[in-house]
């Protein structure tokens, strides 16, 4: 015969693989995080420069985090969704991406080729914002997954509107676009 005590312990072994691996709540603001070290990627005047970045910075614009580990299979997980927003043409006085690589989950050896890819980005969407993150800051704060790649929509105020940690599926990718679409109204 089972007791509510076996069924207590059975539960609680079962919770955290039920449990959303990321800490992000709808409608608040995503946990504060600092990035010191790297930090956003500049690029101005044909050269590249880091600054300091911090999460207040959020507000003001409809956005999409999108942060990965430093891996190509990572930055793939969600490249269908990034492909879809290229797509959809937002108008960038209003609308942003954010692109938070940790570097610090990169397969050893390929740093430099990391932030080569970065760069070239950078060059090509220059109105796109790209974080540095060689300690994975951003990764613990918000309680992501290693090698992983999350997305998160925030609203113009800087509240978060869709998260996922994970790839998301072709009905995710039409639910963010739709989304993008109404908080731009």
């Amino acid at each position: 015969m089972l007791t509510a005590r076996f069924f207590t312990l059975l539960l609680s072994l079962l919770l955290p693989f039920s449990a959303f691996s990321h800490n992000f709540i709808e409608g608040q603001r995503v946990a504060p995080v600092g990035i010191a070290d790297r930090g956003e990627l500049i690029w101005q005047q044909d050269e590249f420069s880091y600054q300091k970045w911090n999460s207040a910075q959020l507000s003001g614009k409809v956005r999409v985090i999108q942060h990965i580990a430093g891996r190509s299979s990572a930055k793939e997980k969600n490249a269908a969704l990034i492909e879809a927003i290229k797509a959809a043409q937002l108008p960038h006085d209003r609308y942003q991406t954010t692109t938070i690589v940790n570097t610090d989950d990169a397969i050893p050896g390929t740093g430099m080729f990391v932030r080569s890819s970065i760069e070239s980005n950078k060059k090509q969407y220059p109105w796109s914002q790209f974080i540095v993150d060689s300690y994975g800051a951003a990764k613990n704060a918000w309680g992501l997954d290693d090698a992983g790649s999350a997305i998160i929509v925030l609203d113009k105020q800087g509240e978060v509107r869709f998260a996922k940690d994970g790839a998301l599926t072709q009905d995710e990718v039409k639910q963010v676009i739709g989304l993008l679409h109404k908080l731009l109204q």
